[in-house]
């Protein structure tokens, strides 16, 4: 039988348990993702894929995740404009009449931003203010929701991490994904447009990056995993957090819908806390095969590693009802099952 891709995407998804009441108050509503063939957009596109009208904007940069098999299961319901968001002139274009924008777009590897550090400002620094300048100009009254990252916390003074929490960037990528924070939330205090910032943790599921580490280094171990090769871990005692694609999918759209979460900053995150190693045997088990050899963390990396870190998401809980709700385990197995009938399109 010839392999769909259609029906493998579909089918890990619907086992996600995902609930319709987080997509019925968008029905009909206008939305740009941007970065929107990439891990996260692409997984936001397909749970709103048929009820909403939707634009995906990506640039294709090889380096950066998008990914056009990330969509094949609703190509025919999104528009997709292969653009730049550096670009102010796209972007201006783009963010005209648009309800909701999901604000994706960005460089996410810690280790490119050090050796290509101008790059990862244009991206994650100055291209955010052109989206938002061409917000302010031409649809004030657009929801922007960011996805931020808790790299930029740096090395945490206590845990589980807050949102009072100092920022103590560790890397350039860090520095930047904060004066794209502060972008938004200025321009909700100043101009009154409707902003909210998502820190995400380590988010890991279908669609996202395996071929190498710039997105996470699970995909490197699972696509290692695939080929029936031993992965590394680093060190292996480090504590981490982890959120399925599916439940952080659930934080955008909760945001994107409550006008509580206007101006805020919120964290992901989860109560299920694992050492690398941990995880590494949990992925192994849900596998049925596999191996992996713990390393010493290399000189150049151990410099902007940020050692344990897990997040406190109570604020997001609170004011917007978020929780995960996927066990790591489970959607350890998830992740999984996708890439054995797909991962020619992703290596």
């Amino acid at each position: 039988m010839p392999y769909n891709h259609s029906e493998t995407i579909n089918s890990t998804f619907e086992r996600s348990g995902n609930s319709q009441n987080l997509v019925d108050p968008l029905k009909g509503k206008r939305i740009l993702i941007t970065g929107g063939l990439g891990f996260v957009g692409s997984a936001i596109a397909r749970r709103l894929a048929g009820i909403t009208d939707i634009t995906l904007v990506d640039s294709l940069i090889p380096e950066y995740g998008g990914n056009l098999a990330n969509i094949r299961s609703i190509e025919d319901e999104v528009r997709v404009n292969i653009s730049d968001v550096r670009d102010p002139h796209s972007m201006r274009y783009l963010v005209q009449g648009m309800d909701v924008i999901f604000n994706m777009a960005g460089q996410t590897s810690h280790m490119d931003s050090m050796e290509d550090p101008f790059t990862d400002l244009e991206i994650n620094a100055h291209a955010q203010l052109s989206i938002l300048e061409a917000a302010r100009k031409y649809n004030p009254r657009v929801k922007i929701i960011f996805a931020s990252t808790r790299q930029l916390y740096g090395r945490p003074e206590y845990l589980p991490v807050d949102e009072k929490h100092p920022i103590h960037p560790v890397d350039v990528n860090g520095i930047n994904k904060s004066a794209g924070e502060w972008y938004h939330l200025l321009y909700h205090q100043v101009y009154g447009i409707s902003t909210c910032v998502l820190r995400l943790t380590n988010t890991y599921g279908p669609c996202m990056r395996i071929k190498d580490a710039r997105q996470t280094f699970v995909g490197i171990w699972i696509c290692c995993l695939l080929e029936s090769k031993p992965f590394e871990v680093w060190g292996g005692q480090q504590l981490r957090d982890f959120n399925y694609v599916e439940d952080v999918v659930d934080a955008f759209l909760m945001a994107a819908m409550n006008d509580r979460a206007n101006g805020q900053v919120f964290n992901l995150g989860s109560d299920e806390v694992v050492s690398l190693k941990k995880l590494a045997d949990i992925l192994v088990d849900v596998s049925g095969e596999g191996s992996f050899d713990i390393k010493v963390f290399p000189e150049e990396r151990k410099k902007i590693d940020i050692g344990d870190y897990y997040s406190d998401y109570t604020l997001i809980s609170k004011t917007i009802g978020w929780k995960p709700r996927v066990q790591l385990a489970e959607g350890m197995k998830r992740t999984l099952d996708y890439y054995r009938s797909v991962i020619e399109s992703y290596i």
